[in-house]
């Protein structure tokens, strides 16, 4: 029986245009290294790719988070370091309070105290950026309010933050403070108005309130000392965060190529033997087309 020749140009239009596509294809993912171009190309891979970058997408989120968190931290960490700075003269300013002999000598070191007490008001509201660093989560308001003689002295330090603790996601499991406690936060307060009582002790020459002056900044320096600790470790727990995301993300991008990323010795021999089978398949249907009239003549 004779097959209609509109069947067998059909038949071999489509297979030539199905060789096409595959050399389209095939020249595609040599040129770009990809053999995934679209979902359809293979449904499972792209299936796993899109969950790779839903989770690269995660652990870029995470390293951005665990580098705004150690900015703080560290920023945090230095004025800390800075106050602690101040904490050590004012021990040392009260103990030659002390042994000052003449009203004049306590004076001088009375004044350096109130220099000590107004730059210690400044860190105390430093700034990150926008954000106060002593505030709690009260990041956009100055973290102390401070009260003024008519001689525009600090007489008085009041906390004007909260006690909610900022958390920074670092991951799916873990999330972190990276700035300092309210605790630190409110003995900071603390340290400033007994800054103001040292400084007013010695003005006065009063050696009880001088006595009692020194012991809270003891009180104060050991906080101190406890809170820097305290932000070295935060620190370290962000770094070891930060290293795994960086890990996790250098895994998901393998994981992303093995699965889109052309075998190209192979792809490339598919490619010539697809052209191959292409123009043979042309020269074939070129000999089968050549149909005369007689053919059909019975």
């Amino acid at each position: 029986m004779r097959i209609a020749s509109n069947t067998v140009s059909e038949t071999i239009v489509r297979q030539i245009q199905q060789l096409a596509v595959q050399q389209s294809r095939l020249q595609t993912q040599v040129a770009t290294g990809q053999r995934i171009a679209q979902p359809g190309d293979d449904a499972a891979a792209a299936g796993r790719v899109l969950n790779y970058q839903s989770a690269g997408r995660r652990a870029a989120q995470y390293l951005r988070n665990a580098d705004r968190a150690l900015e703080l931290s560290q920023a945090s960490y230095s004025t800390l370091a800075q106050i602690k700075t101040i904490s050590d003269r004012a021990g040392e300013l009260g103990t030659l309070g002390q042994g000052a002999s003449s009203p004049e000598a306590r004076g001088a070191y009375a004044a350096e105290v109130n220099q000590l007490l107004e730059q210690l008001g400044q860190l105390g509201n430093a700034k990150l950026g926008n954000d106060h660093l002593f505030a709690g989560t009260a990041l956009d308001q100055s973290a102390f309010t401070f009260t003024r003689d008519a001689n525009g002295r600090m007489t008085a330090a009041a906390y004007a933050g909260n006690t909610d603790a900022m958390l920074v996601p670092l991951s799916d499991t873990a999330n972190l403070a990276p700035l300092t406690s309210s605790t630190t936060n409110q003995a900071l307060g603390g340290f400033m108005n007994q800054l103001v009582a040292l400084r007013d002790a010695l003005t006065a020459g009063d050696s009880v309130a001088l006595t009692a002056a020194q012991t809270g900044l003891m009180a104060s320096e050991d906080l101190l000392v406890s809170a820097l600790a305290e932000h070295g470790a935060v620190q370290m727990r962000i770094e070891v965060n930060r290293a795994q995301q960086v890990d996790l993300a250098d895994s998901i991008e393998n994981l992303v190529s093995g699965e889109t990323s052309a075998d190209l010795p192979e792809t490339i021999v598919r490619l010539n033997q697809s052209l191959t089978a292409y123009q043979a398949a042309l020269q074939s249907s070129a000999s089968i087309m050549r149909i005369s009239l007689l053919d059909y003549i019975q």
